[in-house]
């Protein structure tokens, strides 16, 4: 997207363009570009080449940003951004201990994340070593519509403000089970909302399920959601129901109530 776009924020006394510009070339990397030239910054940003080596030079002084030959890449010091807003949160101190034991205790793979638009963002996880195709860890993402944390942060938003979001990223479909019709998902959330848990059975991978509860502030507003997520051949919809809804729902409680004593 070039920087300039109409839905981006025009300069001025609250708006700083080039910090903005600087945090799109640092978005610009990822899993499939993950080292890049001048060229192709520029052209993934939509930057002239000169911006773009002024902020790449500029993240390069600070350490952001390493340079071997022609090709830049992101240095491990990017990881102090996103430490920076995990430990000014007291949740993920408190959630972490409890996530341990629930894996323990099912044996499955246990994660926490956040909304961030029509997307989840893993803020904690607890993995098993059980081998699944997702690899997954914090910072990573995923659509909302068709993972169960993802529906159990949306069943939390006022209609106008889901309705905006279906508006503006229609759910798209990754598998033939993913609900992809805007009607049915609105009354699937309001399950969710109802029930206070979603289960997720395929939509999101082929042979993936998972099963969420929402994570409530003291005002009772849900602000992360954690899950259970495993393989359908040996755990099936019915068994983690019966078995890990329950202990998913209890360490759900447990943090909800830690944070709150927290406040």
């Amino acid at each position: 997207m070039h920087a300039d776009t109409p839905s981006t924020p025009r300069p001025g006394d609250t708006y700083v363009q080039s910090f903005a510009r600087g945090l799109q070339v640092i978005r610009s990397f990822s899993a499939q570009a993950p080292q890049q030239t001048l060229s192709e910054v520029a052209q993934r940003t939509g930057l002239t080449r000169a911006g773009a080596r002024r902020i790449l030079l500029t993240l390069e002084g600070l350490g952001y940003v390493r340079c071997e030959g022609r090709q830049f890449s992101l240095a491990p010091r990017i990881l102090d951004l996103g430490f920076a807003y995990l430990s000014s949160l007291p949740l993920w101190n408190l959630a972490e201990p409890v996530m341990e034991r629930l894996v323990e205790s099912v044996k499955e793979s246990c994660s926490a994340a956040v909304l961030d638009g029509p997307e989840i963002v893993y803020v904690m996880r607890v993995p098993t070593h059980k081998i699944m195709s997702i690899n997954l860890g914090i910072g990573s993402r995923l659509p909302a519509h068709c993972t169960s944390m993802g529906r159990t942060l949306l069943a939390d938003l006022d209609p106008g403000a889901l309705d905006a979001l279906l508006g503006g990223h229609p759910p798209t479909r990754r598998t033939d089970r993913t609900i992809t019709d805007p009607a049915r998902l609105r009354a699937e959330l309001a399950i969710v909302r109802e029930q206070g848990w979603c289960l997720v059975d395929q939509e999101l991978e082929e042979g993936l399920v998972s099963l969420s509860a929402p994570i409530r502030d003291r005002a009772g507003r849900v602000i992360a959601a954690m899950n259970i997520s495993g393989q359908v051949n040996r755990t099936s919809p019915a068994f983690m129901l019966e078995n890990f809804l329950p202990r998913l729902r209890a360490a759900a409680q447990d943090i909800s109530e830690m944070l709150q004593r927290k406040a």
